[in-house]
């Protein structure tokens, strides 16, 4: 089914997305808006199916949120579509996504990505066990479903996530062990020129900090969870100190009882779309390759724009502001009405700079250090869907010559999985380019011809097929 054609259609209902559908509508420009979930709001807004006043305590910026879902009213919503690929053709794209094995082909003549991030995960002894989760897979039960991930739960890893993850268990029952950060957040000071311009960063901050105090939650800075330990499921973590480049400091490493672990290393951006059309990449401050974007949001393909996390990881209110740009610009190409391509407004402008120096900051203050790889044996899974472990990376690399994580994953099977390598693609590229002695590319596993599943059969109707 083909549907009526579109100035513009959004592809994304988080912060970013939801943000260019207000910009765009306010322009005059008809919008199509597509996200796979069943309503608005994308991870950062997510809600109870049905009920978007539920769960208002663990969620920032709800007026926001409400006005832009009105202004979805006049947009043609398609919600529960995962978009599986978009077309260029000659009057602009054509966005495939499929509803229920029905596939629906939208046209229109400017799009805006917005399609989001998901978690980076490094692997560790035991991560593969029943329990332990992706420190987002604990805060979307909480949020999605408002259940609880254990009723005893370590969270760890690093960066400020951590902590709207530690507090939102707490606030609903849960006991919460321990937030085990691995960097130190002592490097927040020497960039207080990039934290102190943004003031609701500073209070949001501090709001976590005492509801971690009000509960009583210990924070241990430069720690990890280094291990997990149980048969059937989690019942207990190994965590350790670390020296500054991650490296366990000796006698140093404690066992913490738990029944569920929530472990967070920073975010992947999600680029099979825009990937799909062509746009253009650079590698960000924290080594995650993104799509390159000019003031306006405009990526290097003509009539693309992108926003959100897939430009850089910096979270909702960076989206949101990256939004608004995109669907203004977007609605002023796509109508031909110069008041949408005559710049970006100078309010918008600020906001996106200092937004964008404060997520620099939290790249430089939370990287990825290279000592987790210390932390594996050999016998620790690294591509879980196929159970490859880190000692037959190592031999793909030593013993059959793979020199990227392309023809590791060739010659190991390493991201061949349910996942695809969203899950192990970063730590495999990792491994294999230190196994090989050269950077890492963790890029390399983000292009995928089929964004989402679809069945052998809507492939086979394909033209060309």
């Amino acid at each position: 089914m083909t549907s009526s054609r579109f100035d513009i259609a959004v592809v994304g209902a988080g912060p970013g997305g939801l943000a260019a559908v207000t910009a765009a509508v306010a322009a005059g420009a008809r919008v199509a808006l597509v996200d796979g979930a069943g309503q608005p709001g994308g991870q950062y807004w997510r809600h109870p199916a049905g009920d978007l006043d539920a769960v208002a305590d663990l969620h920032h910026g709800l007026r926001t949120f409400r006005a832009q879902v009105r202004a979805t009213d006049a947009a043609t919503t398609f919600f529960g579509h995962q978009v599986w690929t978009i077309e260029k053709v000659a009057a602009g794209f054509v966005v495939r996504a499929v509803a229920a094995g029905t596939e629906v082909e939208i046209a229109a003549a400017t799009l805006v990505l917005a399609p989001g991030a998901y978690d980076r995960q490094l692997p560790f002894p035991g991560w593969d066990l029943p329990g332990v989760y992706t420190a987002g897979g604990a805060q979307a039960l909480l949020k999605g479903n408002q259940v609880l991930a254990g009723r005893r739960v370590v969270v760890g890893g690093t960066g400020p996530f951590l902590l709207p993850v530690a507090s939102g268990l707490a606030a609903r029952g849960a006991k919460v062990a321990g937030v085990f950060e691995a960097n130190s957040p002592l490097g927040w000071v020497r960039r207080l020129p990039a934290v102190l311009p943004v003031a609701g960063k500073l209070t949001e901050g501090a709001g976590y900090t005492a509801a971690l105090a009000r509960y009583r939650v210990p924070y241990r800075s430069r720690h990890a969870i280094v291990a997990a330990h149980g048969t059937d499921r989690v019942t207990a973590v190994t965590v350790a100190r670390l020296d500054r480049d991650w490296r366990v400091v000796a006698g140093s490493q404690r066992r913490v009882d738990c029944d569920a672990v929530a472990v967070g290393w920073g975010f992947t951006p999600q680029l099979e779309l825009p990937l799909a059309v062509g746009c253009a990449t650079r590698v960000d401050v924290d080594g995650s390759v993104v799509v390159e974007v000019d003031a306006a949001q405009r990526s290097s393909v003509p009539g693309v724009y992108v926003a959100g996390e897939a430009c850089g990881v910096g979270g909702a209110a960076l989206a949101t502001v990256e939004g608004a740009v995109a669907g203004r610009a977007a609605a002023g190409e796509a109508t031909g009405r110069a008041a949408g391509d005559g710049g970006v407004p100078r309010r918008l402008a600020g906001q996106r700079s200092r937004l964008r120096a404060f997520a620099a900051a939290m790249h430089h203050t939370h990287p990825v250090r290279d000592g987790w790889r210390e932390w594996l044996t050999d016998e620790t899974l690294v591509c879980r869907c196929e159970e490859v472990s880190a000692g037959r990376l190592r031999e793909a690399t030593d013993e059959l010559g793979a020199t990227d994580a392309r023809s590791a994953k060739l010659l190991s099977r390493a991201g061949m999985g349910w996942c695809q390598g969203r899950v192990c693609g970063y730590a495999t590229a990792c491994l294999v380019a230190a196994q090989c002695g050269r950077p890492a590319n963790p890029g390399s596993a983000a292009e995928r011809p089929v964004a989402v599943p679809i069945t052998l059969g809507l492939l086979s109707q394909e033209p060309g097929t």
